[in-house]
């Protein structure tokens, strides 16, 4: 993504005796005490001698001295506590963090699915599920009881439709994961872009059941918009899980398996997608728990040889984000404790306490005085963690969502005007794409009012490998229609800071 508009820069400020760190302090102490070069020779001497009788000191003396070594021992004590701590960081680095959005169309169990994950992992007990059970049969909803681990509000469960984006948090040997349980209903997808604008991995649920799959996928179903959603908004690697296998419709048919896989691939492929090497298709049943945490049993399904989600979870490769690199923390809420603490997912380099920072676009110096993971305080925390970080040197009313916290140093770019290459999904009513049409501009957490002020060029997307990068472009469109790739320049109402992430709904 390429903008001309010119970033801000924000004024830097000069480190105070305040800012300093823990490791700042410890790193005074260490050095060595000068010597006083106004001491006599004969004091040296007798200092550096071996006497067979050291003269012995007075009791004031001997207090001073009691007092040095008690100082001593705390200072070792500190920087032991503090080696460990580092020793105890590297080891909780060595378990991975991803999130991981379910998505895919209404009804297609990714609530179910993300409970049942949670409750195989040992985050749910038996007794939880019992309950959710009985509430479940007194709505007459009695396959629902799973989802209610991730639908928690009463109006989800009535509706029986996840409405806001369920988080949750689950561990397998290998990698700590965050579900993000995106809704399905298409009056929901600006919530579904909240959940995806966080995301690491895609688990894309597709129902098997007789006629489910095929009203997802045709047109106005939310299979296809969810996958198109979903590699705009950067999540590269994706997990289709073929859902209800166990339904009497489907009865862990290959064929039902096959049928919905051929039909995806090539959708998957003209949405951007490297089948072979970034999509894993795979069968379950999320409310029984098959093919889950372990793999299907041959009794049941006697021709699935590969892995199940948990495995395939576990050994997916994603891009790796550089924890040495300028802080990147886009803010999506924020609230008072103590002080304005902010909640966000960890982009791009490391944060620790007494970090001073800088919140973009207002260009407002910060310091962090306390990080907290998975409501577990923590010292730092490195890119793809999902942080809240308590700040001091602003109030809460001062910070929007769609913020970045970022480095003093190296700041997060913010501009009102950017050039990008947009792909039309669905016009309503047949409307036109122009110059002055004024829409919705989603950029990683921030929503905002944008107006489109130019089209500079329509992309043949056939011929774009073919064409010759110097040659210049044709004429500027006056209007493009559905299902047109084009280059526009766009005007936000408000600075919004750039990421690269950008999308355009």
């Amino acid at each position: 993504m390429e903008h001309d508009a010119h970033a801000v820069a924000p004024t830097h400020s000069v480190p105070t005796p305040e800012d300093a760190t823990v490791d700042d302090w410890a790193r005074e102490d260490a050095e060595p005490m000068p010597v006083d070069s106004g001491a006599a020779p004969a004091e040296v001497a007798a200092a550096d001698s071996a006497a067979d009788t050291p003269p012995e000191p007075g009791a004031e003396g001997a207090k001073e001295i009691e007092s040095s070594l008690q100082s001593l021992e705390l200072k070792a004590n500190v920087t032991a506590h503090e080696d460990a701590q580092e020793v105890e960081d590297e080891v909780e680095e060595t378990k991975r963090h991803l999130n991981v959005v379910f998505i895919g169309h209404v009804d297609a169990g990714k609530s179910t699915a993300g409970g049942q994950i949670l409750f195989l992992s040992g985050q749910v007990d038996d007794r939880t599920i019992q309950k959710y059970e009985k509430e479940a049969k007194d709505k007459s909803r009695e396959s629902w009881y799973m989802a209610y681990i991730m639908d928690t509000n009463e109006e989800e469960r009535v509706k029986g439709k996840t409405v806001e984006v369920g988080r949750a948090h689950f561990e397998t040997e290998h990698a700590r994961f965050t579900i993000l349980d995106a809704p399905g209903h298409k009056s929901y997808v600006p919530n579904m872009i909240s959940g995806a604008s966080q995301a690491d991995i895609g688990v894309l649920v597709i129902s098997a059941r007789k006629g489910e799959f095929e009203t997802g996928y045709e047109k106005g179903g939310q299979t296809r918009e969810h996958v198109l959603l979903a590699k705009t908004l950067g999540v590269c690697k994706l997990v289709v899980v073929i859902n209800k296998m166990d339904d009497p419709t489907v009865k862990w048919s290959k064929e039902r398996y096959d049928e919905i896989e051929a039909k995806m691939v090539p959708f998957l492929k003209s949405s951007g997608y490297n089948v072979k090497k970034d999509v894993q298709f795979l069968p379950i049943s999320g409310l029984l728990g098959s093919n889950m945490k372990t793999r299907i049993d041959k009794g049941i399904c006697n021709w699935w040889d590969g892995p199940c989600l948990f495995e395939i979870l576990d050994c997916i490769e994603v891009p790796l984000r550089d924890p040495k690199g300028p802080v990147r923390m886009p803010i999506i809420d924020k609230y008072k404790d103590m002080g304005t603490v902010v909640m966000g997912k960890m982009e791009s380099g490391t944060i620790r306490e007494g970090d001073s920072l800088l919140v973009m676009p207002n260009k407002s110096h910060v310091k962090v005085i306390g990080i907290s993971l998975d409501d577990s305080k923590v010292r730092r925390a490195g890119p793809a963690e999902n942080v809240r970080v308590k700040l001091s040197g602003i109030e809460e009313e001062d910070i929007m969502a769609g913020f970045v916290l970022s480095s003093v140093a190296n700041p997060v770019g913010a501009v009102t005007e950017f050039n990008a290459q947009l792909q039309i999904l669905e016009l309503l009513d047949n409307a036109i794409f122009t110059a002055g049409y004024k829409a919705v501009l989603h950029i990683h957490s921030v929503v905002e009012e944008c107006e489109i002020v130019e089209l500079i060029e329509e992309i043949d997307m056939k011929k774009k490998k073919e064409a010759d990068p110097k040659k210049k472009p044709k004429r500027k469109p006056l209007f493009v229609k559905n299902g047109a790739v084009v280059v526009c320049r766009i005007e936000d109402n408000h600075e919004a800071c750039d990421l690269l992430r950008y999308l355009f709904g």
